[in-house]
C-alpha cells in the first residue's frame, strides 16, 4: 500500500543516527558516516546549524528518537547537554563566523541557537520524555531573555514569521511541535489571563491568576474544570471553546505529566499499536 511506503520512509531518520555520539551525523554517498565528525561544525551536512541543532528534527516521532538514545534518561541528558556544552563552534565550512553563529554565542545558552529556526521546537520535547518542567523553565528563559523591547531585543532571523510565531504561541502557553498532528504541546503561559476569540465564535480562556516572573512552573491545571495531566491540548478541545486554568508555582511539580498516557503523539507508538492489533488478528 502507498501509505506503507511513506510509513517506512518516515523512519529514515534512524539511518542518520550515530549511536556512538547519540547524535545525527552526515553520510557519504556510499552510506558511510562522514569522518571526522565534529558535532560543533556548522554547515556541510547541516544547513546553517550543527548536529546539536538538527538531531531533534524528528517532529513526528520523538519517542523513536528517545529509544535511539537509550530511553528517557539518556534522551534528557542529551537535551540538557545542548544548554550545558559551551557555545563553541567550528566555522571552517563557511570560512568565517556567520551571523547565526554569533547570535548563538552571545545568548549564553550553550549551543542552543534560538535565532535560527531548526532548534526552536526542541525545548518542547521535554514533554515527550516525562520532564515537562524543563520545557517550562527554558521556554520562560527564552521569552524573558531573547525577546525584549530594545534595539537588540529580537534574536536572529525572522524567516516567514517563524520566530515571532514561536513567541506568540509560547506566550499563550503551548506550541505545535508537529503540525500534522492535532496536538499543541504545553510550555509555560506568560500572562495572568489570555482570551482567544476564535473565528467560529467560541472563546479559549487561559487563566493563570497567580502567574508572575518567579512562578514559571505548572503546579496543576484544569480544562473545563477537569484535572488535566497531559502535556498537550488538542485542536478539537480549543476549537470547541474551553477554559484552561493554571496554578503556577516557583518550583517544578515533578509528578505531573510523567505517565505514558500524559505524553504527546509519536509515530512509532502508532505503528506499535497497529502491529499489535494485526498480531492479535
Amino acid at each position: 500500500k502507498e501509505i506503507d511506503i511513506y510509513a517506512k520512509r518516515a523512519m529514515n531518520y534512524k539511518n542518520l543516527f550515530d549511536p556512538e555520539h547519540k547524535l545525527m551525523r552526515g553520510k557519504n554517498q556510499d552510506g558511510t558516516f562522514q569522518s571526522p565528525f565534529n558535532p560543533l561544525k556548522w554547515g556541510d551536512a547541516f544547513t546553517e546549524g550543527n548536529s546539536w541543532h538538527y538531531t531533534w528534527s524528528v517532529f513526528h516521532d520523538p519517542q523513536g528518537l528517545i529509544d535511539l538514545m537509550g530511553g528517557k534518561a539518556g534522551f534528557n541528558r542529551m537535551m540538557d547537554s545542548v544548554f550545558s556544552v559551551p557555545p563553541l563552534f567550528d566555522d571552517s565550512y563557511y570560512g568565517g563566523v556567520i551571523h547565526e553563529i554569533r547570535e548563538m554565542q552571545i545568548m549564553n545558552m550553550g549551543n542552543y541557537a534560538h535565532g535560527n529556526q531548526p532548534i526552536q521546537h526542541m525545548i518542547y520535547m521535554y514533554n515527550y520524555s516525562a520532564e515537562p518542567w524543563k520545557a517550562q523553565y527554558w521556554v520562560r528563559e527564552v521569552m524573558d531573555k531573547l525577546y525584549t523591547p530594545n534595539p537588540d531585543g529580537y534574536c536572529g532571523d525572522e524567516d516567514n514569521g517563524q520566530t515571532s510565531a514561536w513567541y506568540v504561541f509560547s506566550a499563550v502557553g503551548f506550541y505545535p511541535v508537529c503540525p500534522g498532528s492535532d496536538e499543541y504541546i504545553l510550555g509555560s503561559p506568560l500572562f495572568k489571563k489570555v482570551t482567544l476569540n476564535l473565528e467560529n465564535g467560541n472563546k479559549v480562556v487561559i487563566d493563570a491568576a497567580n502567574n508572575n516572573k518567579a512562578n514559571r512552573y505548572i503546579q496543576s491545571m484544569t480544562v473545563d474544570g477537569q484535572v488535566h495531566t497531559k502535556n498537550y491540548l488538542t485542536h478539537d478541545q480549543l476549537l470547541k471553546g474551553t477554559t484552561i486554568n493554571y496554578r503556577m508555582a516557583p518550583a517544578p511539580n515533578q509528578s505531573r505529566g510523567v505517565n505514558d498516557n500524559d505524553l504527546p503523539y509519536s509515530f512509532s507508538k502508532e505503528l506499535k499499536s497497529v502491529n499489535n492489533k494485526n498480531k492479535k488478528k
